[in-house]
């Protein structure tokens, strides 16, 4: 995973990276392993990815594999996805940001249930509660339709929109405001924005090409 990421980040290719596990099996169903002896951790790994990163689940999501979804930037899944945390259940901690990453994404008296409790949350809980952006029967078709959505944005408009998002929620509001800016101004002096505000004016589809 760390070495997969690794690669993306230097080739800069593909603009999208999707996760997912094999049909009829659980994305995480356990680990024979203590995760804190994995180092650098995948979750980080994935966190680093410069584009989008899109995590398809079915079947159970547990512990680490949770803590690698968290890091993901859209967390699809089916209706026999289930979510879980039973760190503390087995006398231990989440070690790969399951502790930070979910109250973020979840809250923390929703986290604090699956953080100290092991609490199970199925898909369309995990949809109320905004740990899964959506419920598809068919995660393949839904994989397909957001990869041939996010092929026609810019991929360094994604790149800074995604490090806006991420950066900016740990910063004041003044500072993030701050940080769009500058995003704003290192995107205006790229061939890619170039490009946008040709295909604009001309009145046709734009052809990034990612510089």
């Amino acid at each position: 995973m760390t070495d997969l990421c690794a690669s993306v980040r230097e080739a800069r290719q593909p603009a999208v990276l999707v996760l997912r596990n094999e049909p009829g099996s659980d994305f995480c169903s356990g680990i024979s392993f203590d995760p804190i002896d994995l180092q650098p951790d995948p979750a980080a790994a994935v966190a680093t990815v410069r584009g989008p990163v899109v995590c398809a689940i079915s079947g159970l999501c547990s512990g680490p594999g949770l803590e690698i979804a968290l890091a993901c930037d859209v967390r699809l899944c089916d209706a026999s996805a289930r979510f879980a945390m039973r760190s503390a259940l087995e006398g231990r901690l989440p070690c790969w940001g399951g502790t930070q990453r979910l109250p973020r994404v979840v809250g923390a008296s929703r986290a604090a249930t699956m953080l100290l409790l092991g609490t199970e949350v199925d898909a369309q809980t995990a949809l109320t509660w905004g740990l899964a952006h959506a419920v598809e029967p068919d995660l393949t078709a839904a994989v397909d339709r957001w990869l041939d959505e996010l092929a026609g944005v810019g991929p360094l408009a994604l790149e800074f929109a995604k490090e806006a998002v991420h950066r900016g929620s740990e910063l004041p509001l003044a500072d993030g405001l701050r940080l769009e800016g500058d995003l704003n101004h290192q995107l205006a002096a790229t061939d890619d924005r170039a490009e946008g505000l040709a295909a604009f004016f001309d009145k046709r589809p734009p052809d990034f090409s990612g510089r």
